[in-house]
């Protein structure tokens, strides 16, 4: 199934009959009850910016031996496997979906390539499901777009990261009469709304690696004491 065009286009129809304008939308029906095989096809298919630069996007990430990193919005877990290639059996990787279906394949097929260090956490829309400072590095991408109530699930990331904590942040970029259409009805935000949401809840931006063409990728740090303002 990996790069069926028809797949592929079944999938922005899908995306497209929920398109995200305010809190609370149905963006994410079509994960109730994935079928993983054939959204591996979607994630994992030549094309998809983020497959095509997960290494470039993982040797950014600077991941180091024994960090704890939750991958939040997890999917098929390929982010989620490389990542606990790299923090080694010290390190711990959290895989969080709002989908049991990803994640328990994700755990799965971590434990067949011989990667215990894989957790696998079904979360909702209002929080990640990760308890207070449990790790050091939240990741997420393409997936901030998808937050049906953001507020709520940055006060629960802000909440799960440790002492100075870092939250990176990939999504598409949202440009009228530069981005794709699909992008301007499914995506609610464009970079500048998506950062100062962030930072409204109790973030800084530290870095912006500028190496994507058609996505983003914000790196921010916890300020530590620190709750969002309203």
């Amino acid at each position: 199934m990996r790069g069926s065009a028809a797949l592929s286009v079944l999938v922005l129809m899908l995306a497209s009959a929920f398109p995200v304008g305010a809190e609370g939308l149905a963006i994410n029906r079509p994960y109730d009850n994935p079928d993983v095989t054939q959204w591996r096809g979607v994630f994992e298919r030549d094309g998809r910016e983020v497959w095509d630069r997960r290494v470039d996007i993982l040797r950014e990430l600077q991941l180091r031996p024994g960090e704890r990193i939750a991958d939040v919005g997890a999917g098929t877990g390929f982010f989620s496997l490389m990542m606990a290639r790299e923090v080694g059996p010290d390190g711990r990787v959290f895989a969080v979906d709002i989908a049991r279906n990803f994640v328990d394949a994700a755990v799965e097929r971590a434990r067949g390539q011989g990667l215990d260090n894989v957790t696998g956490v079904v979360n909702d829309q209002h929080g990640v499901g990760l308890p207070p400072a449990s790790v050091d590095r939240v990741f997420i991408s393409d997936t901030y777009h998808h937050f049906e109530y953001p507020r709520a699930m940055l006060d629960s990331i802000h909440a799960a990261l440790d002492r100075d904590g870092e939250l990176v942040v990939i999504d598409f970029k949202r440009i009228p009469g530069v981005s794709h259409p699909w992008v301007l009805q499914h995506v609610r935000a464009g970079e500048g709304q998506v950062r100062g949401e962030i930072e409204a809840a109790g973030f800084e931006l530290v870095g912006r690696p500028d190496f994507m063409q058609t996505q983003y990728f914000l790196r921010f740090r916890k300020r530590a004491g620190e709750r969002r303002s309203d």
